[in-house]
């Protein structure tokens, strides 16, 4: 599957839970994760997405432990089948 694909059924899933699952890019900064995934409640999280099997490049890696660092979860997508995983662990799950 590709990447856009994997992308779109995620933020299918995240506006399914009433979240927004804006694509991020800052102009001032490479390497940032894909996704920006705001959920009810407050509940923020960063999602680089990849094609099944692929890693962060360096510079994704380390800008994602640059956020995880400041406390924000950041997750790698690489497979639809994790799309409820990487929900409830921003923090989207219903119990």
């Amino acid at each position: 599957m590709k990447e856009k694909q994997i992308e779109a059924k995620l933020v299918q899933a995240v506006k399914a839970k009433g979240g927004l699952c804006l694509k991020f890019t800052s102009p001032s900064m490479a390497g940032v994760p894909d996704r920006l995934v705001l959920l009810p409640e407050g509940r923020i999280g960063f999602v680089e997405v990849k094609v099944k099997g692929k890693n962060p490049r360096p510079l994704q890696a380390r800008r994602m432990k640059q956020l995880s660092d400041l406390g924000f979860c950041c997750l790698v997508l690489d497979d639809v089948n994790d799309i409820t995983h990487i929900i409830d662990e921003i923090g989207g799950g219903d119990g």
